[in-house]
């Protein structure tokens, strides 16, 4: 996986925003909430994204999977190299945190 196959899986997703924050991080943003960072600095390219609770722990037993760093007690997990994941399951946890996030965003008034 690459940097631009991740932007490639999030911008199939409703209005999803890119920003560069921090300098270096990569965020994918659903209502202004991030959803999904990815950082092209580190060699490999790491990346963040929120998991549903009852996963978090599962997760972090996999190789290369570590509770990401100040995100951790949102349910973030951090991978250690984005080429650990298919294009499948990289489809599944971004479409996967990209809901958690949505869910939480407050109802538009109409």
């Amino acid at each position: 996986m690459t940097l631009e196959g991740l932007r490639q899986l999030c911008s199939q997703l409703p209005n999803v925003t890119e920003d560069l924050k921090w300098e270096k991080d990569y965020c994918f943003c659903v209502g202004g909430k991030m959803f999904l960072v990815a950082v092209p600095e580190n060699n490999p390219i790491t990346a963040a994204f929120k998991v549903p609770d009852d996963a978090f722990e599962t997760l972090l037993t996999r190789e290369g999977f570590i509770p990401a760093p100040y995100l951790a007690r949102h349910k973030w997990v951090a991978i250690d190299n984005i080429n650990r994941l298919g294009k499948k399951e990289w489809q599944q946890f971004i479409q996967q945190s990209y809901q958690l996030v949505a869910a939480k965003l407050p109802k538009r008034k109409g």
